[in-house]
This record gives structure tokens, C-alpha cells and sequence, in this order.
């Protein structure tokens, strides 16, 4: 039997977690199409064939599954809802209850496929509590062409110089984010120009534009800034990461290469984190030389992160979706009726109309023959 399915983004760097999602679908048969609810993301799909380009064109092609990675999905669209992320949990939005931003529940998933047993734990408490979702681990689609190390981390290795390669990204959240910081710059700027390293950057797409022409300004031998979103290929070129609070020090760290971050939200072990700019190098170096100790919280954290090596994260989605499509949800409630947030949506996407999905989606076994 093959199955639709729609997967549901807001931001172009949402697309390479639906690559790989994509290739798993088509792999087995069945049908995929992707939805942005942003020019931004529009962009970033712009010469994908699979794409649709507006609200009416996605409710009439009447998904079987739609994979999300971003926050809110229409209810009004038919199909299992299932979340499954635009970022690993980074700790860097913490809630008034002392909670934290990645675990809000918003009333519009019948699945959550977690990442790791770091994230498992919470949503199926959650699950317990709320009773209208379940959770199933699968791993995470985005981090399935970093996989097997062995075979990859040596793909695009820097062949113009043996200085070591120290990868920048920074997240857009001005009080957390190093690139705002003139210090930060300065002290870069000058790391690149005493030939001891070689720099390359990455920033996220929601950053102003005049925040990506000044760390653009840097470009010299030693400096390269990438327009990108797709980050694995970079990854597998830097020795270390110099970050801030930003997910993609989650990712990075699934190498078991450390991690220098600058005034980072949250105390983590594995990290060598700095709060002082003139700290910058020295932290470089003991990343370039970690210590035994600081491996084993790598390898640690890691465990609790992502423990899945094997790069078949998006299989594990797809299984996990087709088998819960025909589950019976009979136990599980109707999702909220979040009328406040439906209405938001309709008007966000100029879309209205009184179809609202609160039933989590079955389809009949029987419907395969």
C-alpha cells in the first residue's frame, strides 16, 4: 500500500531535515510533498519538484502523514500529525515554570519521534498526563548523513592547510548570540589573520543582514563564511566548534569532537564554556588537546542526546508513522480545541474555514486490500 505523505516546515533550515525523510519515502514507494508556511522556506525548497506552493494545494492532496519541523500544523489538514523537530533541546529557551521551550505542548500532534532518551523521558511523561499523543524514539532525520562516522567524517577534509579548523555557528537570539558580540569579532578577526587557525562560519538564516556582511567582511585565507543551512559538510571539515547557545552544538557534538561555547545558557559538562573574550584562545587549545576526562562526557552526553549511529534515523520515522497510522487510538482523547490558536493559523495562512482534525488520524488495515 503506498501512503501520502506532507512534510510541514516553516524556515529554510528545516530542509535538511526533510532530505533525508524524503529519500526514505520515495525509497519505499510511497508519496511525498512539502509545504512552507514562510517565503523563507518557499526559498529553500524553490527546485524541489515536491513542493506545494499554497494552502489549497495541500489540503486538497489530503495527506496520510504529515511530518512537521517547526511549531504549529494546521488542524484543518487530514493525516497523522506527527512532530518531529526543527532542532535538538539546546536548554536555550527556559520557561517561566522553570520548564523549557522544547517541551511545549501546543495541542496539535497525535505522535512525537524523539531524538534520545533526554527528550523520550519528558514527552512520554507528557504523554501520560495529557493522554491525547503517544512517543516513539526513532532518532533524528537530520543527523542520518553524518552516519557511520567511519566512513564520513573524512569526506571533505581541508587540503589547503594542516592549521587546525575551528567551525563558528551562533544562533539569532540577540542575547545569546556570540555574533552580536563586537569582542567576539575582534578577537576572531585577529585569530585569523596570526595564521595559527583556519575559520569557517555559519549563521543562522534569521539573523539580520547586516549581522551576516559583518562576519562576511572577515573572508581572508584563513576565514570562509558559508551561506548555508546544510551544515553536515562543515561539520566534517572543523576540528572544533566555537558556538553560543545555539542546537547546532548538539549536532556537531554527535562526532565526539568538543565544543568551546561562549557565555552558554545552561552549565553542561562536556562543555569548555568562557564568558570572557580573552579566555577565546586558550579554551581553542584545550579543545584542539582534550583531556580523557572531557571525552567521557562527550561520549556521555552523547548517549543521552542520539545513541543511534547507524544513519537510519528517517527509516525508523517512516516505520513508526505507518505502524501508528493503523494503531487503534481508541484510548487516546480528542487534542484540545486551542480555538484561540486555530484561529491564529487560518488568519496566518488566509485560510479560513470550521474543518478541524481533533481526532487522532487512523486508516484501516483492510484499506490494503
Amino acid at each position: 500500500m503506498s501512503y501520502k505523505f506532507l512534510i510541514y516546515i516553516s524556515y529554510s533550515y528545516a530542509v535538511p531535515i526533510g532530505n533525508p525523510l524524503e529519500k526514505e519515502i520515495l525509497r519505499t514507494g510511497n508519496t511525498v510533498k512539502w509545504f512552507s508556511d514562510t517565503g523563507n522556506g518557499k526559498e529553500g525548497l524553490k527546485d524541489n519538484p515536491y513542493l506545494l506552493d499554497t494552502i489549497q494545494e495541500v489540503v486538497s492532496y489530503e495527506p496520510d502523514v504529515v511530518l512537521v519541523a517547526t511549531d504549529d500544523v494546521p488542524d484543518f489538514i487530514t493525516g497523522l500529525k506527527v512532530q518531529i523537530f526543527h532542532g535538538f533541546f539546546a536548554k536555550k529557551r527556559p520557561l517561566k515554570n522553570g520548564k523549557f521551550y522544547h517541551f511545549r505542548i501546543r495541542g496539535s500532534y497525535d505522535l512525537y519521534c524523539t531524538q534520545g532518551p533526554s527528550t523520550t523521558s519528558e514527552f512520554t511523561r507528557l504523554a501520560n498526563q495529557l493522554k491525547y499523543f503517544e512517543v516513539i524514539e526513532t532518532g533524528w532525520s537530520k543527523v542520518d548523513p553524518m552516519f557511520p562516522l567511519e566512513e564520513k567524517q573524512n569526506i571533505l577534509p581541508d587540503s589547503n592547510s594542516q592549521l587546525p579548523t575551528i567551525m563558528i555557528a551562533s544562533t539569532f537570539t540577540e542575547r545569546l548570540s556570540l555574533a552580536y558580540d563586537d569582542k567576539v569579532f575582534e578577537e576572531i578577526k585577529r585569530l585569523s589573520k596570526s595564521n595559527a587557525y583556519k575559520f569557517i562560519m555559519v549563521l543562522h538564516p534569521k539573523l539580520p543582514l547586516y549581522i551576516f556582511r559583518k562576519w562576511q567582511s572577515l573572508t581572508n585565507d584563513n576565514f570562509t563564511f558559508y551561506d548555508t543551512t546544510d551544515l553536515t559538510p562543515l561539520f566534517f571539515k572543523a576540528d572544533i566548534l566555537f558556538a553560543d547557545t545555539t542546537s547546532a552544538i548538539q549536532e556537531f557534538v554527535l562526532q565526539k569532537k568538543p565544543v568551546v561555547t561562549f557565555k552558554h545558557k545552561v552549565y553542561e559538562d562536556f562543555l569548555i564554556d568562557i564568558d570572557n573574550v580573552n579566555a577565546i584562545e586558550t579554551a581553542f587549545e584545550k579543545a584542539l588537546n582534550p583531556s580523557e576526562e572531557l571525552m567521557e562526557k562527550i561520549e556521555a552526553y552523547i548517549l543521552n542526546l542520539h545513541p543511534y549511529f547507524d544513519g537510519k534515523s528517517s527509516q525508523r520515522v517512516i516505520e513508526a508513522c505507518i505502524e501508528f497510522l493503523h494503531k487503534d487510538k481508541s484510548h487516546l482523547k480528542n487534542k484540545p480545541f486551542n480555538l484561540l490558536r486555530k484561529y491564529k493559523i487560518r488568519k496566518r495562512l488566509g485560510y479560513f474555514t470550521f474543518k478541524s482534525f481533533n481526532r487522532p488520524y487512523t486508516m484501516k488495515k483492510q484499506q490494503n486490500t
